[in-house]
């Protein structure tokens, strides 16, 4: 058990030095070498876990989806808002997944299969959507599948324009004004009318959802 334990953290050690190196120098300029220094780790070590820089920069990119989840809502529209506006919040607030969207935006990732995230983003949403649908949430001419790619990449593209202005200080404010623009045209007014689509949402569900993993991985443990 003890064993196990010390590698889950040298495995996440790795993963944590990877993400900072990845954010700093991007995918192409980033070295092993760079990641070992910054994990304080044996290339054995590394190894063990990763096989290859790709590898490692999956792992980064897979930890934008680790376990701080948005509980279930009964309107289903404000799950949506939920899921972009902690997104948004992670992404000022957790390295890792600001390096996961350094590597999903980056260009220059030559041979680094970057489509994992908008593609389980936008599944997600579009079956969200499909609740909305069934709920009578939307307005009729509302295809779950087409408004999810439009959400993702609209977030994609204002997160990106944050990045660069100021380093995603003012990500919180734009996500708003991006849901207060977008859901106008996907939502019936009824249900529009109940939205919480505040700037400090993203901390409020942040909080929440912590608190919700921490209880059923305690609820795991004990049981």
């Amino acid at each position: 058990m003890a064993e196990q334990v010390r590698a889950i953290r040298t495995r996440q050690a790795i993963l944590t030095a990877a993400a900072r190196v990845f954010e700093e120098h991007g995918y192409q300029a980033a070295t092993i070498s760079q990641i070992l220094t910054e994990a304080g780790v044996t290339k054995g070590a590394l190894y063990f876990h990763f096989q290859s820089k790709d590898d490692l920069a999956q792992g980064v990119l897979a930890g934008q989806d680790q376990r701080i989840l948005v509980p279930d809502r009964a309107t289903k529209v404000q799950e949506i808002v939920d899921m972009v506006m902690l997104h948004a919040h992670r992404l000022q607030t957790d390295p890792m997944v600001r390096a996961g969207v350094r590597l999903t935006m980056d260009q220059l990732a030559q041979g680094l299969d970057r489509s994992g995230p908008f593609v389980r983003w936008a599944e997600v949403v579009t079956v969200t959507l499909q609740k909305a649908q069934e709920q009578g949430e939307l307005l009729p001419h509302v295809v779950p599948e087409e408004t999810a790619d439009v959400i993702v990449g609209t977030f994609a593209g204002v997160q990106s324009m944050s990045q660069a202005i100021c380093d995603y200080r003012d990500l919180a404010a734009r996500t708003s004004a991006l849901v207060r623009h977008l859901l106008p045209s996907i939502t019936v007014s009824s249900v529009l009318a109940s939205l919480d689509l505040a700037e400090s949402r993203g901390a409020l569900v942040y909080a929440e959802a912590l608190k919700a993993a921490d209880a059923l991985e305690l609820a795991t443990a004990s049981g």
